[in-house]
C-alpha cells in the first residue's frame, strides 16, 4: 500500500477530525460577548426543541466530524449559514425573550461605575500587554473568530494576565515570577557542575532534570539525555562534528529525491504540513525555517520506511529546533529572523534536531507504523486507565457516546503539543527525556493526569458535542511551570500506584 493511502487511511482520519476546529491548542481565543450570546440562545433553544439528537444520529462522531472545519484554515472567511434546518425550526417566544435579556444586559453594561470607567479608559489603545507579533495575531484572531464562528461552543479562561502564546518560550514561569531565584541559581551551578565533569553522571543528570531544566544548560542537557552526545567530555566534539557531517551526508544523498515519482507523495504531504506547524509563531513562518523542517522531515521519512511520514511527527521538531536555537539567541525566539545567523550556527541547529527527534521517534515509532497499533494500545491503555481513577468520568463518556480515541489518539500522536503553549512543551519534555521510557510510558499517565484534571469541565456537559469541542479545546493558554509541575507530580502518582500493579489497572 503507498504512502498516500496509508495517511488516509481509517485509523489515521482521526488525526485530521482532532486538528479540525482546534489546531493547537494556544490558538483558543478569548469568547467575545457575541459568542456569549450565541451560546445561551443555542441553550435555550435545546431546552425547547424536544427532537433529541441522538434519536436522529446528529450527535454521532462521524456527523461532528463532517460538520467541523479544519481550524488551520487561518485565513479561511467561511460564513455561517444561518438558511440551514436548525434555525428554521427557533421558537419566537425563545427568540424574543433572548433579544429582551440581551438589551437588559446590554443597558447594564453602559452604566458602569465611574472608577471601571476610568479604568477603561486608562488602557491605551496598543494595549501594552501585547508584547510580540504573535500576540497581535492572537488578537486579530479572537476578533476574527467572534465575527466568522459565533456559534462555536468556547471555555471560559482565568482571569489571569494575558502572556504571549510562546512569545518569551524562555520564561521559566508564565506567571510573572523573577526570572532566576536563588535557588534556581544553586541549580543552575548543579547543572554545570555535572556537565563540566570528565563523565557526566547520566542518573545524577535525570534526577536533576526531572523538575525542569535551566535554560541556559537545556541544550547539552537535552543531547545527553536523549543519548546523541556521549558523557565523556572529551568525545563530544568529535561526536557532534561526525554526525552532523553525517546528517548532511544524507542530505546530499537524498533530499534529491523528493521529486522522484516514488517520494512524490510523502515530500508533497511534508510540504502541506510545514505551514501549519504553530502557524501563530513568525519564527517557524520563516521560509528558511521551513526548508529546514522540510530537509529534517523528508530525510527521516526515507531512512524509516517502515512507517514513513505519518501527520503529525512534524510537531516533534519543533521543541528540539527552540532549545538548540536558543544556545545561540539570548532573546526571546519566537520573533527572531534565522537569517541573521551564520551558516555554521543553522547547520548545527538543523543536524542537532534531526538526531535528538530520531531518538525521540525510536521509542514510539510504533505509532507510525500502519494502522498506528501504538496509539491504538496507549488510547486503550487510557481508557482502562481512567476506568480505575475516576469512574464517574468514564462512565459519563460512556453515556454520551465518546470514545477515547476521538480525543485521545491526538494527545498520542502528538505528545499533547496540540494541547499545552510550546513553553509548556518544553518544560514537559525535560522531564520525559528524565523518565525511563518517559515519551513512550510515562506519557499514558500525564494523559490521565491530564485528563482528570478537567473532571468537573467534563461533568458538566451533557452532550456529545459539548462533550469534544471541550476536550479539543481545553483552556490551557496561560499554562506555565506551576501547572506542568502539578500535572507531572499526579502523573508520578499515578505511575506508582497502577504501572506496576495490574490488578489494579484492569477491572
Amino acid at each position: 500500500m503507498s504512502k498516500g493511502k496509508r495517511e488516509t487511511s481509517p485509523m489515521t482520519v482521526f488525526l485530521d477530525v482532532a486538528s479540525s476546529h482546534s489546531g493547537h491548542q494556544h490558538t483558543q481565543p478569548v469568547p467575545c460577548r457575541k459568542e456569549v450570546i450565541a451560546t445561551s440562545f443555542i441553550k435555550e433553544r435545546s431546552k425547547v426543541n424536544a427532537v433529541p439528537l441522538k434519536n436522529k444520529k446528529a450527535s454521532s462522531f462521524h456527523e461532528f466530524a463532517r460538520n467541523t472545519s479544519d481550524a488551520w484554515d487561518i485565513g479561511d472567511d467561511e460564513e455561517e449559514d444561518f438558511s440551514s434546518p436548525p434555525f428554521q425550526t427557533l421558537n419566537s417566544k425563545v427568540a424574543l425573550a433572548t433579544a429582551a435579556q440581551v438589551l437588559e444586559n446590554h443597558s447594564k453594561l453602559r452604566v458602569k461605575p465611574e472608577r471601571s470607567q476610568s479604568t477603561t479608559s486608562d488602557v491605551p489603545a496598543s494595549y501594552k500587554v501585547i508584547k510580540s507579533s504573535s500576540d497581535a495575531q492572537l488578537s486579530r484572531n479572537s476578533s476574527d473568530t467572534c465575527l466568522r464562528n459565533p456559534l462555536h461552543k468556547q471555555q471560559s479562561l482565568p482571569l489571569r494576565p494575558i502572556i504571549p502564546l510562546v512569545a518569551r518560550i524562555s520564561d521559566q514561569n508564565a506567571s510573572g515570577a523573577p526570572p532566576m531565584t536563588v535557588r534556581e541559581k544553586t541549580r543552575l551551578e548543579k547543572f554545570r557542575q555535572l556537565l563540566s565533569s570528565h563523565n557526566t553522571d547520566l542518573d545524577e543528570l535525570r534526577k536533576c532534570s526531572w523538575p525542569g531544566v535551566p535554560r541556559e544548560v537545556r541544550p547539552v542537557t537535552w543531547r545527553l539525555l536523549s543519548g546523541y552526545l556521549p558523557a565523556n567530555t572529551e568525545r563530544r566534539k568529535l561526536t557532534l562534528q561526525r554526525k552532523r557531517e553525517e546528517y548532511f551526508g544524507f542530505i546530499e544523498q537524498y533530499y534529491d529525491s523528493r521529486n522522484e515519482e516514488h517520494h512524490q507523495d510523502t515530500y508533497r504531504q511534508i510540504h502541506i504540513d510545514i505551514p501549519r506547524t504553530n502557524p501563530l509563531i513568525p519564527l517557524f513562518q520563516q521560509p528558511l525555517v521551513q526548508e529546514i523542517f522540510e530537509r529534517i522531515l523528508f530525510i527521516w521519512a526515507i531512512r524509516h520506511p517502515a512507517s514513513g511520514y505519518v501527520q503529525g511527527i512534524n510537531d516533534l521538531v519543533t521543541p528540539f529546533f527552540v532549545v538548540f536555537l536558543s544556545e545561540y539567541v539570548e532573546e526571546d525566539v519566537e520573533n527572531f529572523d534565522v537569517t541573521n545567523l551564520s551558516q555554521d550556527m543553522l547547520r548545527s541547529i538543523e543536524a542537532d534536531s534531526f538526531w535528538c527527534m530520531s531518538k525521540l521517534l525510536d521509542g514510539i515509532q510504533d505509532n507510525y507504523t500502519f494502522a498506528q497499533p501504538g496509539i491504538q494500545k496507549k488510547v486503550k491503555a487510557l481508557e482502562e486507565l481512567v476506568s480505575r481513577i475516576d469512574e464517574q468520568v468514564h462512565n459519563h463518556f460512556r453515556r454520551y457516546e465518546v470514545e477515547y480515541l476521538q480525543f485521545a489518539f491526538r494527545w498520542m500522536n502528538n505528545l499533547l503539543m496540540r494541547e499545552l503553549p510550546l513553553r509548556c512543551t518544553i518544560r514537559l519534555w525535560d522531564t520525559y527525556q528524565s523518565e525511563p521510557e518517559g515519551f513512550s510510558h510515562f506519557h499514558l499517565y500525564v494523559c490521565a493526569a491530564f485528563l482528570i484534571k478537567w473532571r468537573k469541565e467534563i461533568l458538566d456537559e451533557e452532550d456529545f458535542q459539548g462533550l469534544l469541542m471541550l476536550l479539543q479545546n481545553l483552556p490551557t493558554i496561560h499554562w506555565g511551570n506551576e501547572e506542568i509541575g502539578l500535572l507531572l507530580a499526579e502523573a508520578y502518582r499515578l505511575k506508582y500506584m497502577f504501572a506496576d500493579a495490574p490488578n489494579h489497572y484492569r477491572r
